[in-house]
């Protein structure tokens, strides 16, 4: 049986890329659609951010349909404070932004709308501690799921 300072010895010995690789057997998991066969895209606007799936083959409709399936919960999950998803895709309680953001529900707008490719959950807040609190959610799924999108904020086009 392992301890946990020996589970957290072979997690830190553990390459990223496997680390990588879990993150997204979970997010399979969670969201029902192939992780390396979609590309995830967060990004941060003046206004909120957004979230865009889309998959990385136009001929791929399994997983462009399978994208749109959850994608609608979880902007009506986000709306009512529920952030389970994110949670288990990272495993991690802790995940940055959701704390504020399950307290200001009420002040964010989670709007999804299907792409051609996939599907986006555009999310608006006029809330200053809200807005914040997003961007540092958004961030860290930038840096979790390694997008390479910028962290900086700019203006929704």
């Amino acid at each position: 049986m392992l301890t946990v300072l020996t589970a957290l010895c072979i997690a830190w010995l553990m390459p990223t890329q496997d680390l990588h690789q879990t993150m997204n057997d979970r997010g399979a998991m969670v969201m029902s659609f192939d992780q390396d066969k979609t590309a995830h895209h967060f990004y941060l606007y003046e206004d909120g951010g957004a979230i865009d799936i889309a998959v990385k083959d136009a001929s791929d409709a399994k997983d462009r349909d399978a994208i749109r399936s959850p994608l609608p919960h979880i902007a009506t999950m986000f709306g009512m404070g529920d952030f389970d998803a994110p949670m288990l895709v990272h495993d991690s309680k802790d995940v940055p932004g959701t704390a504020v953001l399950t307290k200001q529900k009420d002040k964010i707008d989670y709007r999804y709308r299907e792409t051609a490719m996939g599907g986006r959950v555009d999310i608006v807040t006029k809330d200053r501690d809200a807005l914040s609190a997003l961007h540092d959610f958004l961030a860290y799924q930038i840096k979790e799921h390694q997008t390479g999108d910028p962290l900086t904020v700019t203006k929704r086009k």
